[in-house]
C-alpha cells in the first residue's frame, strides 16, 4: 500500500482511542480495494476508486466515524447519531466483522464501475432543531451575531443547536452558548475549524 503522508499525519495525532479504528478501517479498505487511492478532503481522510469518492474515516474528542460517499450504500440497522453508516465508534468491536465492510466495499465499487452518481436527487429536508432559549436571548443580544444568524442556511443553524442542545450540563451549555455568539457573530459555522 502506498499511503498518502497526510493520512499518516491526520492518524498519528489523533487519541488513543482513535488509532487502532482508523488504521484497521485504513488496512481493511486497502485490503479490499487493491485500487484505493487516498486524499483529504473537507480535512479527513477519504479513499477512492477510479478517482471517485469511494468512502470517509474521521475522528473526533470521543468517537470515530466511518462511511460510504455514495447514497445507496448503506446497512439495514444504519446507526444515528454519527457522520456515516456506523455510528459512534468508539472501539474497534464497535465497528461490524470485515467481511460486511468488505462487500460494502465492493457495492460501492460496483455502483462506480456503473456510472452510477451517488446524490443524485433531492434530499428530503430534516425538521429544523429548537434553539435552546438562553441560546437564543444570546445571539440576540449581540446585534453582529443576530445578523448573521438570521441569514445563516439551515445546515449551520442545526449544526449549532445540536452542539449547544447536546450539553449534559448548565456549565457546559454556557461555555458553548458563549463560543458560539463569538464564532457566529465572526460569521463562522460551527465546525469552520475543519474547512479549508
Amino acid at each position: 500500500m502506498v499511503g498518502d503522508a497526510r493520512i499518516d499525519a491526520y492518524i498519528a495525532r489523533q487519541a488513543d482511542f482513535a488509532r487502532p479504528i482508523l488504521t484497521h478501517i485504513r488496512a481493511l479498505v486497502h485490503a479490499t480495494v487493491r485500487e484505493a487511492g487516498e486524499a483529504i478532503k473537507w480535512g479527513m481522510p477519504f479513499f477512492t476508486y477510479k478517482d471517485q469518492n469511494l468512502c470517509s474515516m474521521a475522528a473526533f474528542k470521543g468517537h470515530a466515524a466511518f462511511g460510504f460517499w455514495h447514497d445507496k450504500v448503506g446497512r439495514d440497522d444504519a446507526r444515528q447519531g454519527a457522520m456515516g453508516q456506523f455510528g459512534r465508534i468508539t472501539r474497534l468491536s464497535d465497528l461490524p466483522p470485515d467481511a460486511e465492510i468488505a462487500a460494502l466495499l465492493a457495492q460501492a465499487m460496483a455502483l462506480i464501475d456503473a456510472g452510477d452518481r451517488p446524490r443524485a436527487g433531492p434530499k428530503e429536508p430534516r425538521a429544523p432543531l429548537p434553539v435552546h432559549p438562553a441560546f437564543a436571548e444570546a445571539i440576540a443580544a449581540d446585534p453582529a451575531a443576530a445578523a448573521v444568524w438570521a441569514a445563516f442556511p439551515p445546515g449551520k443553524v442545526r449544526d449549532y443547536c445540536e452542539w449547544i442542545n447536546d450539553a449534559k450540563g448548565d456549565s457546559t451549555r454556557n461555555k458553548r452558548m458563549a463560543q458560539a455568539v463569538e464564532w457566529i457573530a465572526q460569521g463562522k459555522g460551527r465546525n469552520w475549524k475543519y474547512q479549508r
